[in-house]
């Protein structure tokens, strides 16, 4: 099993100066993270926002491939938004049915929603790896803290991510 060392650090800095409205703070987000973390275990990245009118999701941006838009809510994205919690897929295969395959490829992935100042879940964010077991709480507690600090979400208690 590899383990990865992502540089949270030089993200952060890489983010300090990101500016414009929450779409355009995401597709920096989006920018920085693919260019740090693509040789770092992550195949794909992107935001998802809740539609108002309907129960899915669309894509806002990703990087560096196509995905699947708009998403049902009952796959890894619509729990995570449905539970207010991140959450941690060390094996995709693992969930059934609340697994949308955009790239078969795909193995693990790590969910994180994003929060509007009334403590309300807008979307998420979504990395994806094809490597089983990628990703670890120690990436969500250091992507949450740079949604924070982009102004991408507001703060949150941190509960424990769960893990499949």
């Amino acid at each position: 099993m590899t383990v990865y060392e992502r540089d949270y650090q030089a993200v952060a800095m890489a983010l300090a100066e990101v500016r414009g409205n929450r779409h355009r703070r995401m597709g920096e987000v989006c920018d920085v993270l693919w260019r740090f973390f693509r040789d770092e275990g992550v195949s794909w990245v992107g935001f998802y926002e809740k539609d108002d009118e309907a129960d899915q999701m669309s894509l806002v941006c990703s990087r560096n491939k196509p995905a699947c838009s708009p998403i049902e809510l009952r796959g890894v994205c619509g729990m995570c938004w449905k539970k207010k919690r991140s959450i941690i897929v060390n094996d995709v295969h693992n969930l059934g049915e609340h697994y949308i395959a955009c790239d078969p490829k795909d193995k693990s992935e790590i969910v994180l929603p994003m929060f509007e100042s009334d403590g309300s879940c807008y979307g998420v964010l979504d990395l994806d790896s094809h490597d089983r077991n990628a990703f670890y709480e120690h990436d969500v507690i250091e992507l949450r803290r740079l949604m924070e600090s982009t102004a991408i979400s507001w703060p949150s208690s941190h509960i424990p991510a769960l893990i499949y």
